[in-house]
């Protein structure tokens, strides 16, 4: 079976802790070990976020002031390497020598009309209180919103339309390589309208989840995990009423309303898949993978009409 898990942030840095790189890959270790066990059963591809990390290369490349801040899409690159070399590096600590991994760059290409340009909502970067973001804000030019109790950057966030280095995605798997791609939702690129038709990159940040379910598309992947920090999608979320969905169709989906910063696209994200493939799409809890692969943990979105 072909599986694509899709790392949440918390894999990586969990809130509130420091961003130093011993912290991260400690967490990264946890994670690699309960990626270690689907990838000694099945076909892997892991993408990730990157967003606690693009913020902190962000203010560090802002603080010196030689040369001017680097763009977004050349942090999103760097923070694909730099976390693609850690799950990398822990992964095959925990495999034998001879399975192939590999850490490809990935560049998604987005719309340049796409709306989400006119209104930034992506959080990228570490957690402040009103008046430092505010500072920040007009010190570098970024729009700043509340998120929960903090403050946060926010970017523009377009869909994906496409993956350019989908074929040799297509090439390392066919040759037993585990795949990690994709991070941080890809590097947002765009196709320039003059006659030379050149490619560059954009100050935005694609969503993760939304690019992990066109790449599952892709790459005709039999099962998509979103593996978050809670143990599965819930109805009325916060409210009496409050309750845990076990398997639900895209069209059960579609009449409710989650969060838009957090498990909005995620829910988005596996009904798009589900509905493309007619395979199935789960939400849960990274530490549950054995459940979440067999239908037993998290949401499990199924193609039909249930009853």
């Amino acid at each position: 079976m072909r599986v694509l898990i899709a790392l949440g942030g918390n894999a990586l840095l969990r809130r509130g802790e420091p961003m130093t790189a011993d912290q991260q890959r400690s967490n990264v270790a946890v994670a690699a070990g309960q990626l270690a066990t689907v990838a000694k059963e099945h076909e892997l591809v892991i993408s990730h976020g990157n967003g606690p990390q693009v913020g902190l290369l962000a203010l560090q490349s802002a603080a010196y002031t030689a040369v001017e801040p680097y763009p977004l899409d050349v942090l999103g690159a760097e923070t694909q390497g730099m976390i693609g070399y850690l799950v990398e590096q822990e992964l095959g600590n925990r495999l034998p020598f001879e399975v192939p991994i590999a850490t490809l760059l990935t560049m998604v290409e987005v719309d340049p009309n796409d709306p989400a340009f006119d209104d930034p909502t992506k959080f990228v970067g570490p957690i402040y209180d009103e008046t430092e973001a505010h500072r920040l804000a007009d010190e570098h030019g970024w729009t700043v919103k509340a998120d929960g109790a903090h403050w946060r950057r926010v970017v523009p966030s377009p869909r994906p339309v496409r993956i350019f280095e989908i074929r040799a995605m297509r090439w390392l798997l066919e040759r037993g390589a585990i795949v990690i791609c994709a991070g941080g939702g890809g590097i947002p690129t765009v196709y320039d309208k003059g006659a030379d038709h050149q490619l560059r990159g954009v100050e935005a940040v694609v969503d993760k989840d939304l690019a992990s379910s066109l790449l599952a598309c892709d790459l005709e992947a039999d099962l998509f995990v979103m593996a978050t920090d809670v143990d599965a999608v819930y109805a009325d979320w916060g409210a009496p009423t409050q309750r845990h969905l076990d398997r639900v169709t895209p069209e059960d989906l579609a009449g409710r309303e989650f969060a838009a910063g957090s498990m909005g696209p995620k829910v988005q994200a596996a009904r798009e898949f589900v509905s493309v493939t007619g395979n199935r799409a789960v939400i849960g809890s990274l530490a549950e993978i054995d459940g979440l692969l067999a239908g037993t943990a998290g949401t499990s979105v199924v193609p039909g009409v249930m009853a």
